[in-house]
């Protein structure tokens, strides 16, 4: 098949090409070419107009958690006052001890249909459900396959249940990690610093060097951890994974709000990638991370979503806008790194190789974006107008490994009324349970 759009970015970040295109065979890119010369060179190929858009990577979420969906509009009896609270009191107590498979698996899907109108192609998924365990990875990994997504998980595991349950957590990773097939991958995760002890950490990174994959954590969310480290370790949380010998090319940091200079002289040092999500990062009170110094400082950066907001587009704004306010300089952070971020220098973060960028011998997972805006799109117009002023609504086409997975908008084979359904029916157990809890413990009260 041979894609024909008016507008192509091929490498991200850098001037797209104008009646450009891509020829695909099998699940790669074959051939990337003017549109005249593709014509010419393949005449008896399949062909795919698409006059007014935009051809691009698909986009790679770095970081979420899809069980976060049903956590949306949860009742509340008071809002917590700073990020410790929210994991201490709500996020801890009222929904990831309180999740099971069929509430996992429900959400799962309801994040990849969502993901995939949203023009995402590739994501990485850190679940923690202590209750759930074993085997919730298995359970996720086959929603996942029959979407067709392109998609690493692992289990968020921690001492903070006990001992014996952080281990089933690192147990459940490996298990996955080897059994895992195809387009769903594994990797090693284990939470924090003040949630893990130094052995469990060690621990944590063996046995990801035994199974070759990265070693994913929560870094400096808010400043509750790095007040922590600073307490019980006399140093940053960073400074401490480099203390305990574990800062490497292999850790995946996510978050990195709170984090000071030093801190990311270590990260590029050491070769620590990381994971950004600007809107999350705000919701939770946390901060805001400074990604404009991580990146001139050369740390390999990709944006997540955190489960929070999944249009993708919506995530690309907050990092395209939100550090302009803060540094008080609309120079920073222009559309075309955030653009980058989105897509090649996600998928560099989690290790996927040819991934992220069209080219010949690159993995065909590529998106359509409708691109017919108010004023004329131009090439030295082409980012912003696409950061600002799209959603997912304007995404008309989606490929993953060379299998188109939206059609017209669509996303093929998914009824939305019944994932809607089904996510709102496991919501609905979450909440009751949360709401029973809370009338018991008034209960006791009086």
């Amino acid at each position: 098949m041979i894609i024909l759009p008016s507008f192509l970015i091929d490498e991200p970040g850098k001037p797209p090409e104008v009646e450009w295109g891509v020829r695909v065979v099998g699940a790669q890119i074959t051939a990337v070419a003017p549109r005249a010369e593709l014509r010419r060179a393949y005449p008896d190929d399949e062909t795919w107009d698409a006059a007014g858009q935009t051809l691009s990577p698909g986009f790679v979420n770095t970081h979420t958690h899809l069980y976060g969906v049903l956590a949306h509009g949860i009742p509340l009896d008071r809002a917590p006052s700073d990020f410790w609270a929210f994991l201490k009191d709500f996020w801890w107590l009222r929904v990831e001890d309180r999740l099971d498979q069929k509430m996992i698996r429900a959400a799962t899907d309801h994040g990849c249909v969502e993901m995939l109108r949203s023009g995402v192609t590739s994501f990485y998924d850190c679940l923690e459900a202590p209750n759930a365990l074993p085997g919730c990875l298995a359970a996720q990994a086959d929603v996942v396959r029959a979407r067709g997504l392109r998609g690493i998980l692992s289990f968020e595991a921690t001492e903070r249940v006990s001992k014996e349950n952080g281990q089933l957590g690192l147990r459940e990773n490996v298990e996955w990690i080897r059994a895992a097939r195809g387009l769903v991958s594994g990797m090693m995760c284990f939470h924090t610093t003040f949630t893990c002890s130094a052995d469990f950490i060690r621990q944590a990174f063996d046995l990801a060097r035994a199974n070759n994959v990265l070693v994913h954590m929560h870094v400096s969310e808010g400043t509750h951890e790095p007040e922590y480290a600073l307490e019980h370790f006399g140093m940053r949380p960073i400074e401490y994974y480099d203390h305990l010998g574990v800062a490497c090319d292999k850790m995946l940091a996510s978050q990195c709000v709170q984090i000071s200079p030093h801190e990311i002289e270590l990260m590029a040092k050491r070769g620590v990638r990381m994971s950004h999500m600007p809107l999350s990062n705000c919701e939770v009170g946390g901060g805001i991370a400074p990604v404009p110094d991580l990146i001139a400082a050369g740390v390999s950066v990709g944006l997540g979503s955190d489960g929070y907001i999944n249009d993708f587009f919506e995530v690309m704004r907050g990092a395209f806008l939100i550090p302009k306010a803060h540094r008080q300089d609309p120079r920073v952070m222009p559309a075309n790194l955030v653009w980058y971020l989105a897509t090649e220098g996600g998928a560099r973060a989690l290790g996927l190789e040819k991934v992220g960028r069209l080219a010949p011998g690159w993995q065909a997972d590529l998106q359509l974006i409708d691109s017919q805006f108010p004023t004329p799109a131009a090439i030295h117009n082409l980012y912003d107008q696409l950061v600002l002023y799209r959603n997912h609504a304007h995404v008309r086409a989606v490929m993953v490994a060379g299998q188109v997975r939206v059609r017209d908008g669509v996303v093929i084979g998914a009824d939305a009324d019944t994932i809607r359904a089904k996510t709102q029916e496991e919501a609905s157990k979450l909440w009751g349970s949360v709401k029973r809890d809370a009338w018991m413990a008034l209960q006791g009260a009086s």
